[in-house]
């Protein structure tokens, strides 16, 4: 196994952001993506990026993940209703600009690959969605969450009107709006 050398690996994380980046004048979509297109403006060769990555979905995921992960925490020093409250704010804050367009393209895609699906699966949702379980899990033990159902179930309906909004467009991704729809779904899950 290779040594991987962190300035090629920031390289082309870096690369590939820009290239997806619709404010750029050269950006393209998630399926006019290619390595050699990513190889080409990392200045690395194809070789190294599938030395590393099986595909490009790989790459995207890790490349998203990283950028994803410091934007949207899940705080444990915080009560756990306020952490849960942080990261759904940031995430919403995410997902209304160009990196909530790119999620939504990453989704879609996922639905005509099932590689790409499992790899998004692997590395992006169910590493963040058992740490929002665990917020939840916390917060049932705090009382401020209702324990008479899964923090599975509980993850599902806090996350749904998210990813509503993402891939059908509707509704505002405004810290007001999303601030009440939280507010919304908090209170029918909160302990009674």
């Amino acid at each position: 196994m290779a040594i991987r050398s962190e300035h090629s690996r920031q390289a082309i994380l870096q690369s590939i952001m820009k290239l997806l980046d619709e404010r750029e004048p050269e950006s393209m979509s998630i399926q006019q993506l290619s390595i050699e297109r990513i190889a080409r403006e990392a200045g690395v060769s194809k070789t190294t990026i599938y030395r590393w990555w099986p595909n490009k979905a790989a790459v995207i995921i890790d490349t998203f993940l990283e950028n994803h992960i410091l934007a949207t925490p899940v705080r444990d020093d915080l009560p756990a209703i306020d952490a849960l409250r942080e990261h759904l704010t940031s995430l919403a804050a995410v997902y209304a600009g160009y990196e909530g367009r790119l999620m939504a393209q990453l989704i879609a895609e996922c639905q005509y690959d099932p590689a790409t699906l499992e790899e998004f699966k692997k590395h992006f949702w169910r590493p963040r969605r058992e740490a929002v379980k665990v917020l939840i899990e916390r917060a049932i033990e705090e009382g401020a969450m209702r324990g008479d159902r899964t923090a599975d179930e509980l993850a599902e309906r806090i996350y749904a009107p998210i990813y509503f909004r993402l891939l059908f467009q509707e509704g505002s991704f405004d810290a007001a709006s999303m601030r009440a729809s939280f507010d919304l779904a908090l209170e029918g899950l909160a302990a009674a």
